[in-house]
């Protein structure tokens, strides 16, 4: 559907859809296949020797303490702070549509820090845990792997 609003000519979804769709066939472009991987060399990807993990115990610990003693902190405090300066504000409106307005925003302030306080904790635990956890993938495939014996002409020795 082509319409004209303001001098300015509009095209519907469909019609754009089919034009895009058409110059991509005139093009033959394939860049964008999903269900394969591409026919002239490897997948895309980290290579070999790019398996070692980004940060270290030490890092993650910091981390963790930088969002507990800093972002955590100041996140609760500018909260408080748009609570103190919005309440002054609804009690000089009072009355007024404006106060009410102010009530509303100030409810959605409240939600939206709430739920960064609740993200930020979740991602310092998560930072906390995550040694932890490693730790117990590693052991347990060491443990794994110390107990595959091979065969050799020693064994018999044993």
């Amino acid at each position: 559907m082509i319409t004209s609003i303001g001098g300015w000519r509009t095209v519907g979804f469909d019609e754009e859809w089919a034009a895009l769709r058409a110059e991509a066939a005139e093009r033959g472009s394939t860049a964008m296949q999903l269900n394969r991987l591409p026919e002239d060399g490897p997948a895309p990807g980290p290579g070999p020797g790019t398996s070692k993990l980004a940060s270290t115990p030490a890092e993650k610990s910091a981390a963790a303490n930088t969002i507990d003693n800093e972002l955590l902190t100041s996140t609760k405090k500018a909260g408080d702070h748009a609570d103190e300066a919005n309440g002054s504000a609804v009690s000089a409106f009072s009355g007024w549509a404006t106060a009410t307005a102010l009530k509303k925003v100030q409810t959605t302030w409240d939600g939206q820090v709430k739920t960064l306080l609740g993200r930020l904790s979740k991602e310092r635990d998560g930072l906390r845990s995550t040694v932890t956890t490693l730790t117990g993938v590693d052991t347990g495939r060491r443990d794994r792997l110390n107990g595959i014996k091979t065969p050799s002409a020693f064994n018999s020795y044993e």
